[in-house]
This record gives C-alpha cells, structure tokens and sequence, in this order.
C-alpha cells in the first residue's frame, strides 16, 4: 500500500469520528482582497490548479504579507473550532 493512500484512510477515519459533523459557529472579520485570495487559494487546493489561464497563477503573484495574513486566518479558523492540535499531528503524516 502506499503511503499516500495511509494518509487518505487516516484523514478518511479522523473525518467520521462522532461530533466532526457538529456545525460551528466561525466569526472571521478580514480584508475583501484577503477573502478574494482566499477562495483562490481554496479553489487551487480543490482543483489542484488554477481555473484561469495555466499559463499565468494567480497565485504565484500574491504578495508574502498577503499570503501570511491568510495563513494566519486558516490558523484562527482551526482553533476557534478546537481542531489545532490534531491539525498538527495530522501533518506529521
């Protein structure tokens, strides 16, 4: 078996534990250009690339500040819902 199979069947397990289900209330407050950016990079991380022309990434040209403050979101966001430490463990696979 491979080992990204491993990781897929241990996200897959963690995913059905009773209570993953339980709706959360999130309260983020940023920027409109943050959230613009945010969609991409949540849409790039679905599609496993960009919607628009390939020839250009949108992406790639999106400032260091900017790319921190929506990591600093997605931070916020795992530990308002309590999920932070497993998030950490999880990338250990």
């Amino acid at each position: 078996m491979q080992p990204n199979t491993n990781v897929a069947k241990v996200y897959d397990t963690i995913l059905s534990i009773p209570g993953m289900n339980d709706e959360i209330k999130v309260n983020l407050r940023t920027s409109r250009k943050n959230l613009l950016l945010l969609n991409k990079v949540i849409e790039r991380g679905i599609n496993g690339k960009d919607s628009e022309d390939k020839s250009i990434s949108v992406l790639e040209s999106i400032p260091k500040e900017a790319l921190q403050e929506i990591g600093e979101i997605a931070v916020q966001l795992l530990s308002n819902a309590g999920l932070s430490e497993m998030n950490e463990k999880l990338k250990s696979f």
